[in-house]
């Protein structure tokens, strides 16, 4: 894209529908036996149902049964899979007209985790299609920690899969675990094949793949929302699980904003010295994680996940309100 065409007319480069503001999506919470009510009373939200334990939100989701829609100026509504199948160019950009993925290849939550999760894996692409699932490589970005919250991420040095299969016959899984103490802010890459569990006590921001497959290795003995015993995934989970990998680090972006790039995504923190979001031709969501943001005459606030669609102009782009205590992160797919 050439100089002269950053404030074309969006119609003159981009054929088809026309978009000419963030693109946000309805939440899509899903309940759980580990969560809770902190999306009400730390994001200001209004859950669907009172006294009920909502462990997830689906912000931006793909998903044949979980699927994001997204309202439109004119009251129009449409879903992410329409956008990804019908409005490719528009909303995604050239660089991801040719994508493979028959789904938008993202997922983005927000977990509110207010008891430990099970000790999970998810499988590696090498392994996923022969196990029936599908492989989901993931980060965390850490927004509410209460004192003395745990991450359990990698195996401790020296745990073998043999000693690994008997800490499951023993129910002593979690003593094999690496655990992390996490603050605001912090940021952990999960790739597939590294065993992990979040820890009660916090609320964090997930982007990963596409994907909705989770072996469980280990839940701490409870029952599920059914009263029965959740069912664990030992033979797809020890065939999944790294045993020569070593345990994650937090991750701190750098000067630039980069924080964490893999094939799959790619995620900067916003800079308050920025004026604009991405450039044009270019696709990219922002997730805010605490003040406001408003650009293309939406103002954005803590919670809110929206698309930039690559056929916005470059003044559609500029951030025209920015509170001084603004933290945002951008996502950009892969090429994978």
């Amino acid at each position: 894209m050439q100089d002269d065409d950053l404030d074309r007319p969006i119609h003159s480069i981009f054929h088809g529908f026309m978009f000419t503001t963030l693109l946000t999506f309805q939440p899509l919470y899903q309940t759980r036996v580990w969560g809770g009510r902190r999306l009400q009373t730390l994001l200001h939200r209004a859950l669907p149902e009172q006294n009920t334990a909502y462990g997830e939100s689906w912000e931006v989701s793909d998903r044949a049964d979980v699927q994001s829609v997204c309202t439109l100026s004119d009251g129009q509504q449409l879903s992410l899979h329409d956008l990804w199948s019908q409005h490719r160019e528009a909303v995604f950009g050239p660089a991801l007209l040719e994508h493979a993925a028959p789904r938008y290849p993202l997922l983005m939550k927000i977990l509110d985790a207010c008891d430990d999760l099970s000790i999970q894996v998810h499988p590696p692409a090498h392994l996923a299609a022969e196990l029936g699932g599908e492989p989901k490589t993931e980060m965390w970005l850490i927004v509410h920690a209460e004192p003395g919250a745990k991450i359990y991420a990698g195996l401790r040095s020296g745990v073998t899969k043999q000693a690994f299969e008997q800490a499951i016959a023993d129910g002593t899984v979690a003593d094999c675990v690496h655990v992390l103490e996490p603050r605001v802010g912090d940021c952990l890459f999960i790739p597939s094949g590294l065993i992990h569990a979040i820890g009660a006590g916090l609320v964090i921001y997930e982007i990963q793949q596409n994907s909705d497959t989770t072996y469980r290795v280990f839940d701490w003995n409870r029952l599920g929302l059914d009263g029965q015993p959740r069912t664990l995934h030992l033979e797809a989970s020890l065939r999944s699980i790294d045993f020569e990998g070593k345990p994650p680090m937090f991750q701190k972006a750098d000067a630039q904003g980069k924080l964490i790039h893999c094939e799959f995504f790619d995620i900067r923190r916003g800079l308050l010295d920025q004026s604009h979001l991405g450039i044009p031709g270019e696709h990219l969501a922002i997730a805010l994680i605490r003040g406001q943001l408003t650009a293309a005459g939406k103002m954005l606030l803590a919670g809110d996940f929206a698309f930039v669609p690559a056929c916005l102009s470059e003044s559609q782009r500029e951030i025209t309100n920015l509170s001084p205590d603004a933290e945002w992160i951008e996502i950009r797919v892969g090429p994978a």
